[in-house]
């Protein structure tokens, strides 16, 4: 009995963890393309089939999660999601321990998961397997009950599975877990973030050159204390060692880094945000844009004379019938999957969201 439930209970949490990166594998390619970069594991030629890669991960899973959990190929089924654990396990730690990613996408946008946290989540499904093996270690080689109702489940399974991935990636995502979902009042939002700002400190990495000790002082003591700084004090500031940090969480929202700014350099959020309707197009990657569907978008777009419209990228240049606006590429990614992408806003609230190709088909 007890085996059967941690037996479902881990089935669970692959196939939600599967699920919340099938809806959204566009974005987890984004976070295997962190760990591809030259930052982290520098394999820079794998950057360019993160999306691919992705998806076998999530259909991984999916499908092993499934197997488990309707109790099918069992001694298979368990040591692949042992060695996914393991994989998983690698990526957590290294990410934890040299501080180089600081969300694993282990729930995609669904649940944020820190480092450390992700990590010993992996250790404990690694353990949980390993008992489950142990467990049903007698029943590896028996014979297995095939039943239609099992048939009926895993085809029906598959077919959600592949329509789930095939959509999200072809349009957007079919459920939106993003700070950026429909519905979302971006001018609360930016007011919540300035009411309960995050705080950080600075700390400096201090070394006494009289007795060779180290130590970390945060900016009040530092300045509070005058041992640190009076004239003829050992203590010395080591260069290229302060530091920022987290020192009070305030309200957590990626549209913090909504900024859309001209060419000039001029900030467009607030003309944005108060326009009666804005309509934007983003492209986070200009040179791998679509340029038909871009040049089809813009010529919609050019013919909305109710609505502000601007054609934001990262690239200055982009479009060349609307006018362009500047955005970093890691925050336009945040709000859009697809690229091209149109943003559709009323008074600051999102109302609309599609792929450019999907735009061009809507009608008006």
């Amino acid at each position: 009995m007890l085996k059967n439930i941690l037996r479902i209970l881990i089935a669970l949490i692959f196939i939600a963890s599967g699920f919340v990166k099938a809806v959204d594998a566009v974005g987890f390619s984004f976070k295997l393309e962190e760990y591809f970069s030259p930052a982290v594991f520098n394999i820079p030629f794998l950057e360019k089939q993160a999306l691919i890669l992705a998806v076998i991960v999530v259909v991984f899973e999916l499908v092993f999660g499934f197997f488990l959990l309707i109790k099918t190929q069992l001694k298979f089924t368990l040591t692949m999601l042992i060695s996914l654990c393991v994989f998983f396990a690698f990526l957590t730690f290294y990410s934890a321990y040299f501080n180089v990613v600081t969300d694993c996408g282990c729930f995609g946008d669904a649940l944020k998961m820190e480092p450390w946290q992700s990590f010993w989540k992996d250790i404990i499904l690694l353990v949980g397997l390993l008992i489950l093996y142990f467990l049903y270690r007698n029943e590896f080689n028996e014979p297995e009950e095939k039943t239609k109702f099992k048939k009926y489940l895993s085809a029906f399974a598959f077919m959600t599975m592949v329509f789930v991935i095939n959509w999200g990636i072809t349009h957007e995502p079919v459920i939106d877990f993003r700070d950026y979902n429909i519905g979302t009042n971006l001018v609360t939002e930016k007011q919540n973030i300035e009411k309960d700002p995050s705080e950080f400190k600075t700390y400096y990495a201090l070394k006494n050159e009289k007795t060779g000790e180290f130590k970390e002082v945060n900016q009040d003591d530092y300045v509070n204390d005058k041992k640190y700084w009076e004239e003829g004090s050992p203590w010395k500031i080591e260069e290229g060692k302060t530091i920022s940090k987290l020192v009070k969480q305030g309200y957590e929202s990626e549209i913090s880094k909504f900024k859309p700014e001209t060419t000039d350099g001029i900030d467009l959020t607030d003309e944005i945000l108060k326009a009666p309707k804005a309509i934007l197009i983003f492209s986070y990657n200009p040179k791998n844009a679509n340029i038909n569907v871009l040049a089809q978008a813009e010529a919609k777009l050019s013919q909305q004379k109710d609505a502000l419209v601007w054609g934001i990228s990262t690239n200055p240049n982009t479009f060349k019938t609307i006018k362009n606006a500047v955005m970093d590429g890691v925050a336009i990614k945040t709000i859009a999957r697809s690229n091209p992408f149109v943003l559709t806003l009323e008074n600051g609230k999102i109302v609309d969201k599609r792929s450019a190709e999907d735009y061009i088909k809507q009608k008006n």
